[in-house]
């Protein structure tokens, strides 16, 4: 298990509906992407980092191995806009203005990816999916994203376990033995993944598949508190970007 769906497993908030945290960290996405990044992404990248490390409970070291990965996407996208290619002055040249425009696109993706990760670490995906269905999404398409789910988690540790095999009979010394190793990882992963899929489909059949996969999902209903609270959270947020954004800038 990845540790991002272990931290959601075990998260203070996993028995909540997934509407709620929805609402809250989904919410906070969509702040950082509509409101004005300076001071209104900021104040979400403050808030989302404040819930995550306070009333969600996630631990810091996990929320920065997870958090790293895009934030590396961020710097690199945000990079872009600090240099120009063509013009009078060279082929390759810092770009007017680029550095606010470059601050702002990454206050934007930094806020927006910490919503994101917000609403990953408290609700798991196997709360998620099989409420899909009440929510309109046709019950074959999440069936297939149960499987591939569950599935993910066992081809993973079996590419775990090839390559401690190999490592064990000196597979990674040299860079040619790494090469043929990689190869041989990616084979044996493939048929792996054929042979389980055929034994899956085979289980199914003698088990009177209908169509629908059928699944125990915890009982928790939509909290109005908490709900309300983030909403108003939301606006609160909203206000006073639009009410610092003057003296601000």
């Amino acid at each position: 298990m990845l540790p991002i769906d272990a931290a959601a497993h075990s998260s203070r908030w996993r028995r909540r509906h997934p509407v709620d945290k929805a609402v809250l960290g989904l919410g906070l996405t969509v702040l950082a992407i509509s409101l004005p990044p300076w001071p209104g992404a900021a104040l979400v990248l403050a808030t989302a980092l404040a819930v995550l490390l306070g009333p969600a409970g996630v631990p810091g070291r996990k929320l920065w191995r997870a958090y790293r990965v895009p934030l590396g996407f961020c710097v690199t996208g945000a990079a872009t806009l600090l240099v120009q290619v063509g013009g009078p002055d060279g082929f390759v040249t810092l770009a007017d203005e680029g550095h606010l425009r470059a601050g702002e696109l990454l206050l934007r993706t930094s806020a927006a990816s910490l919503g994101v990760l917000l609403f990953a670490f408290t609700t798991p995906m196997s709360d998620l999916l099989p409420r899909l269905v009440k929510a309109g999404v046709p019950a074959p398409v999440v069936d297939v994203a149960l499987v591939t789910y569950r599935m993910s988690f066992l081809l993973l540790d079996s590419m775990r376990r090839i390559r401690e095999a190999q490592a064990a009979r000196l597979g990674h010394t040299t860079r040619a033995a790494a090469w043929r190793s990689l190869a041989g990882l990616g084979a044996t992963a493939f048929v792996r993944a054929f042979d389980r899929a055929t034994r899956l489909q085979a289980g199914l059949a003698g088990r009177g598949y209908d169509g629908t996969l059928r699944v125990l999902v915890p009982e928790a209903r939509v909290s109005v508190r908490f709900t309300v609270a983030s909403v108003a959270l939301l606006a609160t947020l909203a206000t006073l970007t639009f009410v610092l954004e003057r003296p601000l800038s």
